[in-house]
């Protein structure tokens, strides 16, 4: 096996692993290329290519995150991951941590531990590295990692989100939920909600947002009817799909370019969360972003036709 045909069977891994330290797609296939540079510059092969090849992308992933949370302090409104419709890494004996992983919820709250803490975590407890391959590629003694994984784990425990365990039942309401918001049945709607439901964005401040969320599963129903129902009669589309592993769709507008992407939290049967990604720059790696002020003039000038 050549040394290109080694690194094309481990990218899947190592943008895996990057994705989750960085939350963002971009950026992600950024390290991973930076890595095969650098093993392309290695001179003499490492005794595990995958090991070296999992230090390098994690080093470069850790510097980029220390550099991309300045930038997220000074970000407009909320911040969220950038949507992920398909993880290319798969692996039977860990499809659970690599499924809880990846959700929105669950990168959020990778947002809260320190660069180390983000990377010995994703290295030890999603990917199953042991201590030793983890403490060469954060530069720490084994002791060290240990600590600093035990104390990620409490910070991750702490927060953990609960997710709806069976995922035919998730598919289930989310089906129904979208088939909901067609018919414009708001008192439908509101029964799948839950309680304390909240509609949050992040647009980055690049498109329309509603302030720091829409709250309860009255305002929410009728927000979303009220915005769905003229946005499918100019033409647009919305397309149930997986989204960070959760149930979710891509919102297209008329043209077909990419408007934002919703991702659901569910539990117990509800539908506790749904966030949705406007910024146009999240999106470019599912397609051309809509212009997502004229997309909304048209809805509001569809609107008053029907009034």
């Amino acid at each position: 096996m050549t040394r290109a045909e080694e690194f094309e069977d481990l990218r899947p891994l190592l943008f895996s692993i990057a994705y989750r330290i960085l939350g963002s797609v971009s950026e992600a296939e950024d390290a991973v290329q930076e890595t095969w540079l650098r093993w392309d510059a290695t001179p003499a092969p490492p005794t595990s290519t995958k090991a070296f090849l999992a230090a390098v992308v994690t080093r470069i992933s850790i510097d980029v995150l220390r550099s991309a949370r300045v930038r997220r302090e000074e970000y407009v409104g909320p911040w969220f991951p950038e949507p992920l419709l398909t993880d290319p890494y798969e692996d039977p004996e860990r499809s659970a941590e690599l499924a809880d992983s990846v959700s929105m919820a669950a990168l959020l709250l990778l947002e809260r531990l320190s660069p180390l803490e983000r990377a010995v975590f994703v290295l030890r407890e999603v990917f199953g590295f042991g201590f030793p391959e983890v403490a060469a590629a954060v530069g720490r003694s084994v002791g060290a990692c240990r600590q600093v994984a035990v104390r990620a784990r409490r910070h991750m425990d702490e927060g953990q989100p609960r997710f709806e365990a069976d995922r035919a039942e998730r598919e289930e309401l989310a089906e129904r939920f979208f088939d909901a918001i067609r018919d414009g049945d708001v008192d439908h709607l509101r029964e799948l909600l839950a309680a304390d439901v909240q509609l949050v964005s992040d647009s980055g401040g690049k498109a329309p947002q509603w302030g720091s969320g829409i709250f309860g599963p009255r305002n929410v129903a009728r927000i979303l009817v009220a915005l769905i129902t003229p946005f499918t009669q100019i033409g647009g589309v919305i397309e149930p799909h997986q989204v960070n592993g959760d149930p979710g769709a891509i919102v297209r507008d008329p043209t077909g370019k990419v408007l934002n992407t919703w991702a659901l939290d569910i539990l117990d049967g509800k539908i506790q969360t749904i966030r949705t990604v406007l910024n146009p720059d999240k999106l470019t790696h599912l397609g051309d972003p809509a212009d997502a002020w004229t997309t909304l003039r048209q809805i509001h000038h569809a609107h008053r036709q029907t009034d």
